[in-house]
């Protein structure tokens, strides 16, 4: 089944946007996806996320890493996952998001970046939340590290996230990265949830 190539839900057969992202634009120019958010990869994300289980990290990521090696789209100059507040980094030991990146960029052979982007508030889990309050909820909440604004000027970068819900984090971090200079920011996540 085909994605809208802006925010990677399923779409009939010789479409290739949503209208939804006819009538609202994400601010992320495109979404790549490897993964519908279903089972049995809802449950094996999920403990990679929140288990430790590090070693389910390859399989996350190939059906992503196929999906983009497989298109003729450019690929971005730099890849950066969505950063963790320092609390909760403390807490998970880890950021998946920086697991599945840094796998993208070796198999891409793309450089990557963890210290670019902050998380400068702790917010709510957006799992916790309705849909409607997800993008207040990340509102303000990331930044891009002061000294190295200069970096991405001109640039194309790829955000990397676990699961692409509302798209509400991608596009407030798409927000901060164009205001920084950025030229074309792209969401990539292992998987999509589905719309109902």
């Amino acid at each position: 089944m085909p994605r809208c190539e802006r925010c990677a839900l399923q779409v009939p057969p010789g479409v290739s946007v949503c209208g939804a992202c006819i009538q609202h634009p994400p601010p992320f120019d495109a979404a790549r996806t490897g993964l519908d958010y279903g089972h049995p990869w809802s449950t094996l994300i999920a403990r990679f996320k929140f288990h430790e289980a590090l070693d389910l990290a390859e399989a996350l990521v190939a059906p992503l890493l196929n999906a983009l090696q497989r298109t003729d789209a450019p690929l971005p100059d730099l890849l950066l996952p969505v950063p963790l507040s320092t609390q909760r980094l403390r807490e998970r030991g880890y950021n998946q998001a920086w697991e599945a990146t840094r796998r993208l960029a070796r198999g891409l052979g793309l450089p990557c970046d963890a210290r670019l982007l902050l998380r400068v508030k702790d917010s709510p889990h957006q799992l916790d939340l309705p849909p409607d309050e997800r993008a207040a909820n990340v509102r303000g909440v990331f930044a891009v590290e002061p000294l190295r604004r200069a970096e991405l000027q001109g640039r194309y970068v790829a955000i990397v996230d676990d699961v692409l819900t509302t798209g509400a984090t991608c596009a407030e971090l798409a927000r901060v990265l164009k205001q920084a200079g950025a030229r074309r920011v792209d969401a990539w996540a292992l998987a999509r949830t589905p719309r109902d």
